[in-house]
């Protein structure tokens, strides 16, 4: 029996969406934030695709977007070297915060009590979002421009990646660089799984793993062509990736084989994660649509339905969300 996947596909992005993030799920479902190099960054229901608001403010393009865990506020980062903090249900702006570069990574800590950001002027700022009137701590030390800056060990450590293909960890408390992972290429997607255990790293041609405890990598696999994103699911089952080549591939976690691949962007994938409940994964591309795939495809939930026909199953949705 032959399963095919149709993927939703969400428009309203007018260039390339280059970065992408769920909430966790909320008493109203969950949520999914797109960045885009438009300026214009997207908020929608996590389940269906389906637009909610555009946070209009950017003057240069949005390079990075979080939501905090209730989905109530949100960050971005943008090439007009600002990054600002919004009421998500209100979609105005509530703080920017300005920089002397480009700011290519933001994340709010558990609490949203503060504010990460990363920017081409190789430092990390961390603004207490309870006084976003008081100066930034400023993490020195990285040797080129920060790509990924998140708080990792309960808010107690704070996890950076630049494009210097290290990984730093370092102390919240003492600001000190604790620990180096060196990568063969630099990291273009970090994600670290909810229950703290995993880290999940996109590099060059590759997705490695890293146990959170020891910082050793777990496992590897190298594919034929660059990938820019991976996440891996919520059950460690299965992890999916994309990039340059325009495909998502799903790999068992435990053999590494890929079961799935998956075309449906007109151009390279930027970014791509698992929802909270795992039932769907989000990708980014070059071609400037955000897309929702079903992690098991033929399964009804959220616009898919399940339909037979002449001994075949598939699975259908609305070509646009």
């Amino acid at each position: 029996m032959a399963t095919r996947q149709t993927p939703l596909t969400c428009n309203g992005h007018t260039r390339p969406v280059v970065d992408l993030a769920f909430s966790p799920v909320t008493s109203d479902g969950y949520f999914l934030i797109s960045a885009c190099k438009d300026g214009k960054p997207m908020l929608r229901v996590g389940q269906t695709g389906d637009w909610i608001g555009t946070f209009d403010g950017h003057k240069g393009a949005v390079w990075a977007a979080r939501l905090n865990h209730t989905a109530t506020r949100a960050a971005t980062g943008s090439a007009d070297f600002t990054a600002k903090i919004w009421d998500a249900i209100a979609g105005t702006e509530m703080y920017s915060f300005a920089h002397k570069h480009i700011v290519r990574t933001v994340e709010f800590s558990k609490d949203a009590s503060k504010l990460a950001t990363g920017s081409a002027e190789k430092k990390i700022r961390l603004f207490d979002l309870q006084r976003p009137e008081a100066e930034p701590v400023i993490f020195d030390g990285l040797t080129a421009t920060a790509r990924v800056a998140m708080f990792v060990n309960n808010d107690s450590m704070l996890l950076t990646a630049a494009e210097d293909s290290c990984i730093r960890l370092w102390d919240l408390r003492t600001r000190q660089e604790e620990r180096v992972i060196p990568l063969d290429a630099s990291a273009t997607s970090v994600e670290v799984s909810a229950d703290g255990q995993i880290m999940t790293v996109a590099h060059g041609h590759s997705i490695s793993f890293f146990n959170m405890q020891t910082f050793e990598k777990i496992k590897s696999i190298t594919h034929t062509s660059p990938l820019y994103s991976a996440s891996l699911h919520g059950s460690k089952t299965k992890f999916v990736a994309g990039g340059n080549d325009f495909y998502l591939h799903v790999y068992d976690y435990e053999t590494l084989r890929e079961i799935e691949t998956h075309k449906g962007h007109h151009g390279p994938v930027h970014c791509v994660r698992f929802s909270p409940d795992g039932e769907l994964y989000a990708s980014g591309s070059e071609d400037g649509t955000v897309r929702l795939w079903q992690t098991d495809v033929g399964k009804e939930y959220g616009l898919w339905k399940f339909t037979t026909s002449s001994g075949s199953s598939s699975s259908t949705a609305p070509v646009d969300a």
